[in-house]
């Protein structure tokens, strides 16, 4: 090289270039020749590794390869070939002056360090999205882990680049950031917070990707869509988004409903109010209507053999309704609608099912259904939720019974109408 270098020098000064502007003259050809036979093979390369190297990774079978040509690896390093044939000739090239080879030597370093950057940050990308396809972590925040891994490398970056520029040791500028941990831990707080966070709910498996959450402090009810360092993304049933703070699954209550999407089965807990005054003891003739109805045909039946064994046992005076025991309508009628369930295909028979009476209040005495349903879709379960209590508000009135309504507007004027057509 420095023999070509000289013959150059003698070719230039025979053309009779004058002798101060021969060394830059040389300099300048050294650099665009260097520069060209750098991104020549630079161009090899890339052309060889997208028409071998590339070609045979298709025709495996194995897909992490696919996904190291989709994530440009090996593009990224291909494009270490200039900058190291750079810095292996810069000696020769500015041979002629040496005060510009440091900085050159430094441009190339952080040349270097920028690039090998890229091919890092490639392969988290690479190995973040085949982690996050495996079915064994489909459900943990593996893109909050790949965060902190890149943040963690930006801040390497940081310290390396520091260190060439100003001469000085990486441990230099480790021992400085000791000084500035409480400026760091302002400035990355929520990082930090969220990483925290993120490691608990992990160990935890407090939620996943996936999940129904509920979080009425923000708005949020709906499916979560996403998780990484700093927040959690919901796709709420409006079809709004509502983006959380990961620390916030850890600070505060939400309600997930994943034990229910799990477990195949969704509760029906909803109340009939019936009014107090239609309840009554079954008379005889009231007795034999129910016992056409074909739920509860021996319940009837078998409940009047016992009451009858009763009552003669006690030598009770049944001429009276109110002596010894008897049924009530609103019995019957619980014990109708826990034989209607029984019935229904679409409701769980091996999770709780029960019909209760609750407390009475002002709106009268509640009779609750506490049941699960076969499916946990939600257009599903309205449907048997509804079907079930149609059925319930037709089945009342034949059992005499009345549901408890609030008047309304019409309902006030239809009485102040029949009080005055009976003046």
């Amino acid at each position: 090289m420095i023999e070509i270098q000289r013959c150059f020098n003698t070719y230039l000064a025979d053309w009779g270039v004058a002798s101060e502007l021969i060394p830059y003259i040389t300099l300048f050809c050294n650099i665009l020749l260097i520069a060209l036979l750098a991104y020549l093979l630079m161009y090899i390369a890339k052309w060889a590794t997208e028409n071998f190297i590339h070609a045979f990774f298709k025709r495996t079978s194995t897909k992490w390869d696919d996904i190291i040509i989709e994530f440009k690896l090996l593009n990224n390093l291909a494009r270490l070939i200039p900058v190291l044939i750079l810095k292996a000739l810069a000696p020769l090239v500015f041979i002629n002056f040496p005060e510009v080879l440091p900085v050159f030597v430094i441009a190339l370093d952080l040349w270097i360090i920028v690039v090998m950057t890229n091919v890092v940050l490639s392969f988290l990308k690479a190995a973040e999205y085949i982690l996050s396809s495996s079915p064994l972590f489909k459900s943990k925040p593996v893109a909050s882990y790949f965060q902190l891994a890149r943040l963690v490398v930006y801040i390497a970056v940081g310290i390396l680049m520091l260190s060439i520029l100003m001469g000085k040791s990486p441990v230099y500028f480790l021992s400085a950031f000791g000084a500035m941990t409480a400026i760091l831990l302002l400035i990355f707080k929520d990082t930090i917070l969220g990483l925290v966070a993120s490691v608990q709910i992990s160990a935890n498996d407090m939620v996943r990707v996936g999940d129904w959450v509920e979080m009425p402090k923000f708005n949020a009810d709906g499916s979560v869509v996403a998780m990484n360092l700093n927040t959690v993304k919901i796709s709420n049933w409006d079809k709004t988004v509502t983006t959380v703070p990961t620390y916030y699954f850890i600070t505060d209550s939400f309600k997930n409903w994943r034990g229910m999407q799990e477990s195949g089965g969704r509760r029906i807990k909803r109340a009939i109010h019936i009014n107090i005054r239609s309840i009554k003891f079954v008379d005889p003739e009231m007795r034999e209507r129910f016992k056409k109805f074909y739920l509860i045909r021996d319940f009837v039946e078998r409940r009047e053999l016992e009451i009858n064994e009763y009552n003669m046992e006690h030598d009770v005076d049944t001429t009276e309704l109110i002596n010894g025991r008897r049924m009530t309508n609103i019995g019957v009628f619980r014990h109708y609608t826990q034989a209607f369930l029984q019935h229904h295909k679409n409701i769980r028979k091996d999770m709780t099912l029960m019909v209760r009476q609750l407390p009475p209040d002002d709106r009268g005495v509640p009779v609750e259904i506490y049941c699960f349903t076969a499916t946990v879709v939600w257009a599903e379960y309205e449907g048997i939720q509804s079907d079930i209590f149609d059925h319930l508000f037709a089945a009342a009135k034949h059992f005499d019974l009345e549901i408890f309504q609030a008047p309304s507007g019409s309902d006030i004027v239809l009485a102040g109408e029949k009080l005055g057509g009976r003046s």
